[in-house]
């Protein structure tokens, strides 16, 4: 009976727990963003203090690695103005042997230290008195010095040994300077070798992490130095075609994160160049060293945040349920109050007040609104013939049949007491509310049975119509109904009488 719902029960159309909802979900997302932000801002903490730990190791290296060669380039220098003093030319050969490499003892990790000339030839060999015969015009240091008189100290390229030495396996690199003449003619060259022990034992003193690594590299890419050694051929092999090491060698100095194109593990680069010198000390640390507490840290820290979070909605989820059953409950009771308990259509209270704002807003808008009063014939007779059990399956039949013949929503079908009925049909002019009127008693007229009693009820019904040309007020509105539902009775009734 869609007639018979009575308007304006529901109270305000926003649910309270549509604002619970908002308010959880706002915090849950300003608690998950608070966390993020904290998270994000410690990772990135710890990625800088890796940097300034990388940093200070490799200035550690840079500073060793500086001392070390400065005692290379004195040795050099030092044979160099030895070699070109004319009194050693007089002195026995160990007198000559002493005064050239007087300053090499003080080399670490010495390998041989040689005086060439300008053909290649060994002249002088720190470890031998009498040198063997030899020739190194082929090595990359001669041919730097031999062609370019501005080289100044050359440090070689990786290399091992030719003789049948016990370290004839152990990689070298050389640092040699050029001897000229006072005019800038070519005379030769010093050369001063280091085993790549040196850096071994450099590295072996830093502690950086089982899955870090350190490694030394020069202007061409060249692989000097690493640990720990991933590769047995790794060692005088160049890099230069790697990603990461163009990047270190175009930029000499600085940290970024990358992955590593030897593991393919994320590794924090840290990297600076040793003074002036083409080489350049790197240190790649394990990205799982870097951010292991972080990565303990914000597993907890994430698994306490999912845990708050999901508690909140969780909760918020119980109070939206007991809010929306309150809310049911509320709708409930405001329909009990506004329905009549016997017949289900409206009461009296929903009828004075859907009838006084349908009153209003045909004031408003100056549209029709008429009135139906409806009462069922001789129903005291009836009652008292069949029992008041039979009278109220009579009332509930009355208020079905009418019902279903009112179906717009915005009218009202009322129980006004008793046995009498009363519609409010708004936008509905006289003409209208007649022929309403006339199927509700029509429809009345033919039911078959009222509760198994074949005894036919019938209604009579009176209208009153307001229209914007008739001075007319609520009152005298419900009053010339009434007025014409008693006409209709005192005319035989199972009629429809409309005032005029």
């Amino acid at each position: 009976m869609p007639a018979s719902r009575p308007p304006h029960v529901s109270g305000k159309t926003g649910r309270p727990e549509l604002m619970v909802i908002l308010g959880s979900s706002l915090t849950v997302i300003a608690i998950l963003s608070i966390v993020t932000f904290l998270l994000i801002r410690e990772h990135a903490n710890a990625q800088q203090a890796a940097t300034r730990s990388a940093t200070t190791i490799a200035q550690l290296i840079d500073a060793d690695v500086l001392r070390t060669v400065e005692l290379y380039d004195l040795t050099l220098q030092g044979l160099i103005a030895a070699s070109q003093r004319d009194d050693l030319k007089q002195v026995s050969a160990q007198i000559r042997h002493l005064v050239l490499f007087d300053r090499s003892t003080t080399a670490r990790f010495k390998g041989d230290i040689l005086l060439l000339d300008k053909y290649g030839e060994v002249l002088a060999d720190s470890s031998l008195v009498e040198p063997k015969p030899g020739n190194f015009a082929d090595r990359d240091y001669f041919l730097a010095h031999a062609f370019n008189r501005d080289t100044g100290m050359f440090i070689s390229r990786p290399f091992k040994p030719r003789c049948d030495c016990e370290d004839s396996d152990e990689w070298r690199i050389s640092f040699s300077r050029r001897i000229s003449s006072a005019t800038g003619e070519f005379l030769g060259v010093a050369v001063a070798s280091m085993r790549l022990g040196y850096f071994d034992q450099l590295f072996n003193s830093l502690n950086i992490g089982a899955g870090s690594a350190l490694s030394i590299i020069n202007d061409d890419g060249i692989l000097l130095a690493q640990k720990p050694h991933l590769a047995n051929d790794s060692i005088g092999k160049s890099f230069a075609n790697r990603p990461n090491v163009q990047r270190i060698l175009r930029e000499h100095s600085g940290s970024f994160d990358s992955v590593s194109s030897v593991d393919h593990e994320q590794r924090l680069y840290t990297f600076s160049r040793v003074g002036n010198l083409p080489l350049t000390v790197i240190v790649a640390l394990s990205g799982n060293d870097v951010f292991a507490a972080w990565e303990r840290t914000a597993i907890v820290i994430s698994g306490a945040t999912g845990v708050l979070c999901i508690g909140l909605l969780w909760l918020t989820w119980l109070l939206c349920r007991e809010l929306r059953l309150r809310h049911n409950a509320e709708q409930e009771l405001a329909q009990l109050a506004a329905t009549d308990a016997l017949t289900g259509v409206a009461n009296r209270r929903t009828l004075d007040q859907t009838l006084r704002h349908e009153w209003f807003r045909a004031q408003r808008s100056g549209k029709p609104l008429s009135v139906l009063m409806i009462d069922a014939d001789h129903f005291k007779a009836f009652n008292d013939q069949h029992g008041h059990q039979a009278g109220d399956d009579a009332l509930r039949a009355l208020a079905k049949v009418i019902a279903e013949n009112v179906r717009r929503p915005a009218d009202l079908v009322a129980r006004y007491g008793g046995e009498e009925f009363s519609v409010v049909l708004a936008e509905t002019d006289s003409a209208g509310a007649q022929q309403i009127a006339e199927h509700i008693r029509v429809a009345v007229e033919q039911l078959p049975f009222v509760a198994g009693v074949e005894s036919p009820i019938t209604v009579s019904i009176g209208i009153s119509t307001w229209t914007s040309t008739t001075d007319t007020s609520l009152e005298q509105l419900l009053f010339a109904a009434d007025k014409a539902l008693y006409q209709a009775k005192e005319s035989g009734r199972n009629r429809v009488v409309a005032t005029q």
